[in-house]
This record gives structure tokens, C-alpha cells and sequence, in this order.
């Protein structure tokens, strides 16, 4: 049983109430529609005049449509959807590499989205991004209700402030505040690593959207970890929680992590750790510098047994860290997401039998999953920053 916050809590009003429902009717709306009005009311034990009444205002209010299913040999029946004509949030999703800025409409569809490369000046960077959403904005005028920003960087997300981002070594950045500005809307900023966390939540196969308790492994250039506990991002103290990218595993890491160690998970599991162990077994770095890391996998698939054994050395350190996760907090599921999952078919098995070897006798079996969200899971989280608020409070 969870005890109640009484710092936080607030008794239930009428008004609550009926938020309440609109939000559970509007929810399974967009989990299980098309669905009737019917259904809504079986599945939640409201009232069919109640759930009318909900389905009345959500339409009204542009957030869900009627449409007509297949006929049984009678009048066909009428069901209701997500309406998904317009875009309703912009995802800025800044990578290490290049920065993506797109819109979405309310079931999540990327509607339009453009891409350029991160100046590791944060002024030039941030100006970019202000230009394509301030364009956006005016494409798509009225339709705009939030902006989520997904980075790389520790964020404190209950003040929308960047604290620090070790890839470009920003110390409290304005990105935030200025597109804020900007704008005049409200920007919701989160780490990378928790908002693809969140994006599994909306976006993942339902084998993952039907576990409330699991970890999100973001693997590129660095590690990033999302935590979900009860089906919501834990965030700990200030907002900086899961960077378990940094935990000390081992000593002479083929590369320094970001912060500049040799002994932390992200120096033996990352992307540029594969590469670097690829570059060593070549003999010749100069070439290997030139690879990125999608060449590597090509490779691997290609059947170059230098590659293969980078990957699967980086595989078995992958697996390493996710055991000691797995010891520490028992998750029911670990996704493991980025671009290593193209890699998957490769290592998986070496990742699971790393990941086992770690875990005490007793601990129940955890689910080890690749992420199914393919080439945009920054962006994804990024808009599940605006639609993870806005479906969890519906107060029209």
C-alpha cells in the first residue's frame, strides 16, 4: 500500500471526480480504441449516461472522434478514436550527433520533423532549435499545446533546468528557458534515458507497456538508464536518479567514459567501447577510426570475425551491468534500447548469459527485451513528455 503524501494531498471535489473519469475514459480510448461507448462503460463500471456525458465533452474538445465498424448485418456500430488530424506537441530530441525537432498528433504519428547536426556550442544549438519550432508553430498555428525537449544531460525535471550534460560539458544551460521564451509555452525537459523510458511506456510492444516495473538500457555513445516503478519514471532526489551508466564494474576499460574513467559501465559497454575493441583486434586504428558503428554491426553481419568479437566482447560487459541492475532492484523486464538492438540477433544470447552468471541463486528471472521503437526513440520521448502529462490530467 502506498502512504499518502500529506504535504501533497488534496481531498477529492466533485470536480476531481469527473476529471477523474474523463481521464480514465479518454485513456481507454486511446489504449483499446476503436471501442464503443459500451464497452467504456462495462470495462469501468460507469454509468452509460456517464460515460455519454464524458464522451460528449472529449469530442467537443477535439480530443476524440466517432467512426463506424464493420456491420454484422445491422446499422453499423459506432466507436470512438483518438482524433489524429492535427499536431498537438513538438519533440526537440538533441542527440550527441545530430538534433531532430518534429510534431505529433495526439496518438503519437510524426507529422513533420527535421533534422540537423549539434553544434557543441550550446548558443548556435539552442538558436537552431528555436528556429524550427518557432516554424513549426507558425505552420501548424493553434494546434501546439506543450514542447518536449529529450537530451542527453542531467536534468532536474521539476524546475525544467538543465544541470549538466558531460558529452558537451554544459554547465546549467538556458536551452530550456529560451525556447520557453520563445515560444510562450510550456517546455518539459527530461534526460534521454527516461524519456525513451516513457516512449516504451506509450509507444512499446505490450509486452512492455503491461510491466510497471522495468529499466530502460540506452546504449550509444554513452549509457543511459530509465527507471519505471509503478508504471512512472523514478527520478530521485533533484531529478538526476538512474545514471547507472557510471557504476564501477571493472578496471582498464578499453576508453575513458565521459566523465573520464576507465572503470564505469559505459567505458566497457558502449558504442565507442565496440569500436575501440574492434580497432585493437584490427591492428590499425586509424582505419577503425573511421568506422561508426553501424558499419561495425554490417560487419558483424558480414561475417567479419574481428567485428563479431568486439561485439560480442562488448556484449558480455553489457550483460554484466545489466545483472548487477537486475540484483540491485529486480525489475520484472530490462529494455535494452539505441542502437545497439541492431545488434541483437548477434549478442542477445551473450548478453542474457552475461547478465545470468551475475545473478544470485533465488532472484526471479528477469526479461531482457530489445526496444521496438526503431530510429526515433529520443523523439518519441520527447513527445510522450507532452502527451504523458496531458493524458494524466484532463480538465477541460
Amino acid at each position: 500500500m502506498r502512504r499518502i503524501d500529506l504535504k501533497k494531498a488534496s481531498v477529492a471535489r466533485s470536480n476531481t471526480i469527473r476529471d477523474i473519469n474523463r481521464q480514465i475514459v479518454l485513456n481507454y480510448v486511446r489504449e483499446k480504441g476503436p471501442i464503443s461507448r459500451a464497452d467504456i462503460a462495462k470495462e469501468t463500471d460507469l454509468q452509460r449516461s456517464t460515460v455519454s456525458h464524458i464522451v460528449k465533452e472529449l469530442t467537443t474538445f477535439n480530443l476524440i472522434k466517432e467512426v463506424y465498424g464493420e456491420s454484422s448485418g445491422g446499422r453499423p456500430p459506432a466507436l470512438l478514436t483518438l482524433r489524429s488530424a492535427r499536431p498537438v506537441a513538438i519533440g526537440v530530441d538533441l542527440g550527441t550527433v545530430k538534433t531532430t525537432v518534429g510534431c505529433c498528433d495526439l496518438t503519437g504519428r510524426i507529422i513533420d520533423k527535421e533534422e540537423f547536426w549539434t553544434d557543441p556550442d550550446e548558443q548556435k544549438t539552442t538558436k537552431k532549435i528555436i528556429e524550427r519550432v518557432l516554424g513549426l508553430l507558425e505552420k501548424y498555428d493553434g494546434t501546439i499545446e506543450g514542447i518536449g525537449v529529450s537530451l542527453p544531460a542531467l536534468v532536474d525535471s521539476t524546475k525544467e533546468h538543465v544541470l549538466y550534460s558531460p558529452h558537451f560539458t554544459w554547465r546549467n544551460p538556458q536551452t530550456i528557458e529560451k525556447i520557453s521564451e520563445a515560444t510562450g509555452l510550456r517546455v518539459t525537459a527530461e534526460n534521454d534515458a527516461n524519456a525513451s523510458a516513457l516512449a516504451e511506456l506509450w509507444f512499446g510492444r505490450l509486452e512492455v507497456r503491461d510491466v510497471r516495473d522495468f529499466i530502460l538500457v540506452f546504449i550509444e555513445n554513452g549509457i543511459g538508464t530509465g527507471i519505471v516503478f509503478d508504471g512512472q519514471i523514478y527520478r530521485g532526489r533533484g531529478g538526476v536518479a538512474g545514471e547507472f551508466g557510471h557504476m564501477r564494474i571493472g578496471t582498464d576499460a578499453p576508453i575513458a567514459c565521459a566523465t573520464g574513467s576507465r572503470e564505469c559501465w559505459e567505458a566497457f559497454a558502449s558504442e565507442k567501447a565496440a569500436l575501440s575493441r574492434y580497432a585493437t583486434l584490427l591492428g590499425d586504428h586509424r582505419f577503425a577510426d573511421r568506422l561508426n558503428f553501424f558499419q561495425l554491426v554490417d560487419l558483424a553481419f558480414s561475417n567479419d570475425q574481428n567485428a563479431l568479437t568486439a561485439l560480442r566482447e562488448t556484449a558480455k560487459y553489457i550483460g554484466i551491468g545489466m545483472g548487477n541492475l537486475i540484483q540491485g532492484l529486480s525489475p520484472e523486464a530490462i529494455v535494452i534500447g539505441g542502437t545497439i538492438v541492431r545488434a541483437w540477433p548477434l549478442i542477445g544470447k551473450d548478453v542474457e548469459e552475461a547478465a545470468g552468471n551475475v545473478v544470485c541463486q533465488g532472484v526471479h528471472e528477469t526479461r531482457i527485451i530489445p526496444s521496438s521503437l526503431g530510429a526515433e526513440p529520443g523523439l518519441l520521448g520527447a513527445f510522450s513528455l507532452v502527451l504523458a502529462d496531458k493524458f494524466a490530467s484532463i480538465s477541460l
